[in-house]
């Protein structure tokens, strides 16, 4: 129930009838939902507004970077707004970085670590980029498309260099397209998929139809890169990314015909995962995904996972974009109110409804921009590990040593023992067991998640004590 008496304050120990971790599109919808239902909710989140990733700095922007963002950005203020009306609970700057069995929340908040007891839990943490490793995607000047946006909406920084942009799916072409509105030179768009699978989209056509808001956005990022003349390559393979201390060229094949291009700075995408990692440490039953090629917590209805009361909504539950993820972190909320009695039952139809309308078009999607074989199971000398430096063929090698699963090559190599613990590698190691020992990726498994799930020092544990 709602207690009053617990001020809002970094005291070391609180308490909520809900938490909600993360503050995009899901995370700010389930929070209003069950605030507006009678229950004490925190929001917490690492970033010093709400927003996420994909309404990033939304309550700071300006006219100039609306306009070069584009609508679909601009719709995030009004949730944004929201919240801010509201007097949500609201901690930013608040990293979690464990999580107990019984829903206790460890938090780290200006250099202190700070315990909250829940009676439920909404996991709001979104998607993160899919691990692209190419021979060269280490090297100092190679970025992902989603940090070269979040340093556009941060800070209204773009490249000072001419940009190749390589991979793809969606948020490729809106990065080139946002770009081209800022003015940065695109040297060329290297498109991975093969382009427009004609008999795919008959399959799909129903779908297409129903989804034709999204189709038509799509179409019309394509018409504004081609028509400013960028070079614009299809079905791309062979990708790698040469220099010796730095990027200097790119190679890559299209059409049957060997390619490079010089330049500085390269921008990888292949889409977006959910990112599992709190569900993971959580030890919440997961699936491998055949069409999005990822691990998916496994959930009701409702949202909710194997553990009583700890719902995931947006794209931590399976990739649908920001207004399913509002939609889902509605119903999440909706959820949490009926199960602790606050108001009456609610059934939860309209929302369930929207999203199924808005997913339609998303198995022509995941067939459409399916990343490559090549551009998720690397050849032998790619480093797949970034913090450890393993390759793929070290991995392979421990397979054939015995290596039956991600949490193996811990002991034969510290692979996904580093800084970004497994984020950057998981989804690759996983399918590169699969494929040499000739399993399902679901027989793998994936690496087993221990907190702390962010970093931090002896010093700011002790603080909180």
């Amino acid at each position: 129930m709602s207690n009053p008496a617990i001020p809002l304050n970094d005291a070391p120990s609180q308490v909520r009838d809900l938490v909600v971790i993360g503050a995009g599109p899901a995370g700010m919808a389930a929070a209003l939902a069950a605030q507006r239902r009678g229950l004490d909710v925190l929001l917490l989140d690492e970033q010093p507004q709400v927003g996420g990733q994909i309404y990033r700095s939304i309550t700071e922007t300006d006219g100039q970077r609306e306009r070069i963002l584009g609508a679909d950005y601009v719709y995030g203020k009004s949730l944004a707004g929201q919240v801010r009306a509201s007097g949500l609970a609201h901690w930013a700057g608040a990293s979690v970085w464990q999580i107990d069995p019984d829903k206790t929340v460890h938090v780290l908040r200006n250099d202190r670590t700070i315990r909250i007891e829940t009676r439920s839990l909404v996991i709001a943490t979104g998607a993160m980029e899919r691990p692209f490793p190419v021979p060269g995607w280490t090297l100092p000047g190679v970025m992902t498309a989603g940090a070269g946006q979040i340093l556009l909406k941060n800070a209204a920084v773009v490249p000072q260099v001419p940009v190749v942009l390589a991979g793809c799916g969606p948020l490729l072409y809106l990065l080139a397209a946002q770009y081209l509105r800022a003015g940065v030179d695109i040297r060329a768009v290297l498109d991975t998929s093969a382009g427009t699978d004609w008999r795919l989209a008959i399959r799909h056509a129903t779908s297409l139809l129903a989804g034709w808001g999204y189709v038509r956005k799509g179409l019309g990022l394509l018409r504004e890169i081609k028509s400013a003349g960028i070079p614009f390559f299809k079905d791309v393979g062979g990708l790698r990314i040469d220099g010796d201390d730095a990027v200097r060229q790119v190679g890559f094949t299209s059409a049957g015909r060997a390619q490079q291009i010089d330049c500085e700075l390269v921008l990888l995408h292949q889409g977006v995962v959910p990112n599992t990692q709190v569900s993971w440490s959580l030890r919440a039953e997961h699936r491998w995904d055949d069409e999005q090629l990822c691990w998916v917590p496994v959930l009701d209805g409702w949202g909710q996972t194997s553990l009583p009361g700890i719902y995931i909504a947006g794209d931590g539950a399976g990739i649908g974009g920001a207004l399913v993820a509002e939609l889902q972190g509605a119903l999440a909320g909706i959820a949490v109110a009926n199960s602790l009695g606050f108001g009456a039952s609610e059934d939860g139809a309209q929302q369930r409804a929207q999203i199924a309308q808005h997913l339609r078009i998303r198995p022509f999607l995941n067939q459409q921009y399916r990343p490559k074989d090549e551009f998720r199971i690397p050849a032998d000398e790619v480093v797949v590990c970034r913090c450890e430096e393993v390759t793929a063929g070290a991995i392979r090698e421990q397979v054939q040593l015995g290596c039956v699963g991600p949490n193996q090559t811990k002991s034969f190599s510290r692979c996904g023992m580093g800084p970004c613990q497994g984020r950057q590698c998981g989804l690759t190691v996983t399918e590169i067991i699969a494929r040499e020992a000739k399993l399902s990726p679901q027989d793998v498994g994936y690496y087993r998640i221990r907190p702390p799930l962010k970093s931090l020092s002896l010093a700011q544990l002790a603080a909180g004590v």
